[in-house]
């Protein structure tokens, strides 16, 4: 009877001993085969145009590119816009970023009051004062006559 016993218990092991084992085999194999395909995506070089994060990018590992908050770069990039093209496109999509990611909300006013004091700087009172628009309310109108004044 004891013998009958033994075979019972360990056929009872049988098939999760083999998908442990199967488990234990493949996974690593899984594992460096992923690793294998992330470092050949990785362009070593760092002289390409391609999205795909290069080796040499400098940018991913400072602590300064981890700080910047999304505000911060909405705001930088709507400068530039209003710089290369005028207030009125960096306004629309100001109102944009905001109706798509309603977290920038509280950071609206500040923003477009950046954008005002900017605006001044680059087209002068008179002009900037053009392209005011109910953006975050009135912020725009503050920030050009708090730059103008």
């Amino acid at each position: 009877m004891k013998h009958s016993m033994n075979q019972q218990t360990r056929r009872g092991r049988g098939p999760a001993r083999r998908i442990g084992r199967t488990l234990a085999f493949v996974l690593p194999v899984v594992l460096v085969l992923s690793g294998t395909l992330a470092v050949t995506r990785v362009n070593w070089s760092g002289n390409s145009t391609d999205p795909v994060l290069t080796a040499a990018d400098t940018s991913v590992g400072t602590p300064r590119a981890a700080k910047r908050a999304p505000q911060d770069i909405l705001r930088d990039r709507l400068l530039t816009e209003l710089q290369e093209e005028d207030p009125g496109v960096a306004l629309t999509h100001l109102q944009q970023a905001v109706n798509g990611r309603p977290s920038l909300a509280k950071h609206c006013a500040s923003i477009a009051r950046a954008l005002g004091h900017a605006a001044v700087r680059v087209y002068g009172p008179t002009r900037a004062q053009s392209y005011a628009r109910p953006v975050c309310d009135t912020a725009f109108a503050t920030g050009v006559a708090a730059a103008h004044s």
